[in-house]
């Protein structure tokens, strides 16, 4: 709190209420909140994108954004709160240019994630949701990404680096720190986190027409289905440069085990279907 805010609670009064934003810069995100509400029957249906819209424009979603959104939704400022601290894709606090989750989960995590996260925080010198000194880079590790057919996954600003090796994620993060241009596995190109957020707020794709830069996320891997299905891999991983395992080389016979040839009653003679007769008569 300010030292007026201090004071003020010392005397037994009140909280002085956050400050509101330049006039300016009011006007301006009225003008943007007015758009996202139309979208909706109803104003309270806007507030994620809202939150979105003030994020973009602090990096963080401060007491000074959720009372704007509060103000012009018709809300508390209790139930802008309340939403804006139950998502992860809301930041409470000065975070970096680049958010760099590690996925962490299960198969990211065997096939490597945790070995990549840990060595990124010796890297960068900084640990779960902090941020480097230049204000460039703040790392975490985030749960599953939806992308397991490439782990290890990393995500910076929603975009996805996929198949990342502990030296391909140094390489990354050292490119983002010297402010060098970093091409997604798949997706739009890479943009600041500024502007990810107004994204999300639903405006205009500054990358409109680079959306597929980064390609595509190549052949999927197999390794967890064999994994799953307890076949012995051979030991490691490619260790300099994204790739695959050399046993993943070649086309899959089949993308998934629900594709392969499954057991069946007239297939498998260890587990006969029963005909109606003989469960009536039992």
């Amino acid at each position: 709190m300010t030292e007026a805010a201090n004071a003020a609670v010392g005397l037994g009064m009140p909280p002085l209420p956050p400050p509101d934003y330049p006039e300016d810069v009011r006007t301006r995100l009225a003008a943007d909140a007015a758009e996202i509400i139309a979208r909706y029957p109803g104003s309270r249906s806007a507030l994620l994108p809202m939150l979105h819209l003030v994020q973009s424009e602090e990096g963080h979603v401060t007491r000074t954004g959720m009372r704007f959104c509060a103000d012009q939704l018709g809300l508390t400022t209790a139930e802008v709160t309340a939403v804006a601290t139950f998502y992860s894709m809301y930041r409470r606090k000065p975070s970096g240019d680049y958010q760099v989750g590690v996925c962490t989960n299960t198969l990211c995590a065997v096939l490597g994630g945790d070995a990549i996260f840990e060595a990124l925080q010796d890297h960068l010198g900084v640990g779960n949701g902090e941020t480097t000194e230049d204000g460039k880079v703040t790392l975490e590790h985030i749960e599953c990404n939806a992308a397991c057919d490439y782990a290890p996954v990393i995500m910076i600003n929603w975009e996805f680096f996929d198949d990342q090796t502990v030296q391909s994620a140094k390489d990354l993060v050292d490119k983002l720190r010297a402010g060098e241009a970093v091409t997604p596995t798949r997706g739009a190109s890479l943009c600041d986190f500024k502007k990810t957020a107004r994204i999300l707020a639903g405006f205009p794709d500054p990358r409109e027409g680079a959306v597929t830069e980064g390609g595509t996320g190549g052949d999927a891997s197999l390794v967890g289905l064999r994994m799953a299905t307890g076949e012995q891999l051979p030991a490691g991983r490619p260790t300099t440069g994204p790739g695959r395992h050399p046993a993943d080389d070649g086309p899959p016979q089949y993308l998934s085990k629900h594709d392969a040839p499954q057991q069946t009653s007239a297939s498998d003679p260890h587990n006969p279907a029963a005909s109606p007769t003989a469960e009536e008569g039992e």
